[in-house]
């Protein structure tokens, strides 16, 4: 129920944005406006202000919207109010309208992810977990625990790092551009971790640098093998065992939840991911009869230490076997607030939304060139499931959800496809360029065109949708 609701406030939200968007503008250039609708096909609810020309309403099929407005290619107009008409509008008034819908949403986003700026967000600090043996990160020298203050693409374009989501956010842009990243971190004194107990300004430590070579991963999408290749999958996190689940090798083990993992057979284990990469690392044993060879694990409980054997199961995931032991392994991350100024949130906003918008062309650009895989497109079942889990989640992850569909509506309209407004702003800039319109006979094999392909990227949407939900 909560997924659906999500979903329907999003949806509605979105389109009601992008649909004034078109009136506002419209109304502004003095042009009749006939229908304000929000959905298609048969109207369940329509009203009309006082004195106003225009009838509002909300269709039965709530998967877009649509302003209707006066056109003497639609029907025939009044004399009267042909003044009122849009094909008699400048071309720079039509221009307007078409672009408003689009530029709706992505202001829509800007407050978005300011009101969450000013509000301020528990985010996981950026205190770096293990990284994952032969990557980027571990092939810069990084150990563990060490905790990011600044990164940027130079030494003359470093950027404060308030939490591990700016972190992931860079590291996102630095693999998709091909760009190395600098880090500039706090270690111990004696180059030992900064774990997540409190670290600040005022530890005691090194300032050192780092380099992760992001360039050479020549990475053409987002994806969980991507962050593997960086080899920074999360926060730093004790190695705590969590909830343990009954049947499992750490039950059988007498794992109990809250135990610390010192070490396991000789090697110290440092944090959660470390010990999750222990664990899966566990091969199959030949006459363990799928089960990993025996380990003894040292672990700390109520103060004393104990050893137990644990032997971890294998079982397949993928192509690969790896070693469970039906338990949450790692204590969550240390989190702090995040939060800005009027101005510093709405400037964060403004340059979220561009950085968002960037990405999203970017990506759009691969998937059409065949550097980057359809499966990177979601429709409708995966964007009501995400509505759900933000929304489920917190209200602040439930607006970032928001601002980041906003922004993805407005990118996409604005592309220079028949039938999406971008497609009507590619026809302006002809007419602007040549100083004659479009012919009739062009528009509709054009609209046909764009059509034909938004329908097949919808049916490739919605395909992926079922094979997520399905896997």
């Amino acid at each position: 129920m909560l997924t659906l609701l999500a979903f329907v406030i999003a949806l509605g939200l979105l389109i009601t944005v992008h649909e004034y968007g078109h009136y506002r503008v419209a109304r502004a250039c003095g042009i009749k406006v006939l229908k304000f609708s929000i959905g298609f096909g048969k109207p369940i609810f329509s009203w009309r202000w006082a004195g106003q020309p225009t009838e509002f309403s909300i269709g039965l099929l709530p998967l877009g919207g649509y302003v209707s407005m006066l056109d003497e290619r639609e029907g025939p107009v009044d004399p009267a109010e042909a003044h009122q008409a849009f094909n008699r509008q400048p071309l720079r008034a039509r221009a307007a309208v078409v672009a408003a819908g689009p530029l709706a949403n992505l202001l829509l986003a800007v407050l978005l992810y300011a009101v969450v700026n000013w509000a301020g967000q528990q985010e996981p600090r950026a205190v770096l977990a293990s990284p994952l043996a032969d990557s980027v990160a571990a092939q810069a020298g990084l150990k563990g625990g060490e905790w990011v203050t600044q990164a940027g693409f130079s030494p003359e374009a470093m950027q404060d790092v308030r939490s591990f989501d700016d972190l992931r956010w860079q590291l996102t842009d630095g693999a998709l551009q091909g760009r190395d990243l600098l880090l500039r971190v706090v270690t111990g004194q004696d180059g030992s971790q900064v774990t997540a107990k409190s670290p600040s300004a005022e530890t005691p430590g090194f300032n050192r640098e780092f380099v992760l070579a992001l360039s050479a991963l020549n990475a053409t999408e987002i994806d969980t093998q991507l962050f593997r290749r960086i080899g920074l999958l999360g926060p730093w996190t004790p190695p705590v065992i969590g909830e343990v689940r009954s049947g499992g090798a750490a039950s059988h083990a007498g794992l109990l939840a809250g135990d610390l993992v010192l070490r396991i057979g000789e090697r110290p284990v440092r944090d959660g991911q470390q010990l999750r990469d222990l664990i899966r690392a566990a091969g199959p044993s030949p006459v363990a009869g799928g089960l990993a060879p025996s380990q003894i694990w040292q672990i700390e409980r109520s103060g004393q230490t104990i050893l137990l054997p644990v032997q971890p199961q294998v079982q397949a995931e993928g192509t690969a076997l790896v070693g469970k032991i039906g338990a949450f392994v790692g204590a969550p991350p240390e989190m702090v607030t995040v939060s800005y100024g009027f101005w510093d949130g709405l400037y964060g906003g403004l340059k979220k939304t561009w950085d968002v918008s960037a990405l999203s062309l970017d990506m759009m650009f691969r998937m059409v060139t065949g550097q980057a895989s359809l499966t990177n497109l979601s429709g409708p079942l995966t964007i009501a499931e995400y509505a759900g889990k933000s929304a489920s989640h917190s209200w602040s992850a439930y607006l970032l959800y928001l601002a980041l569909i906003s922004v993805s509506l407005g990118v996409l309209n604005l592309l220079p496809v028949p039938v999406l407004d971008g497609g009507h702003l590619m026809y302006y800039l002809y007419e602007a360029t040549t100083g004659r319109s479009v012919s009739d006979l062009w528009m509709e094999r054009l609209h046909r065109g764009g059509m034909a392909f938004l329908l097949l990227l919808m049916m490739v949407a919605l395909f992926n949708d079922l094979v997520r939900l399905g896997a």
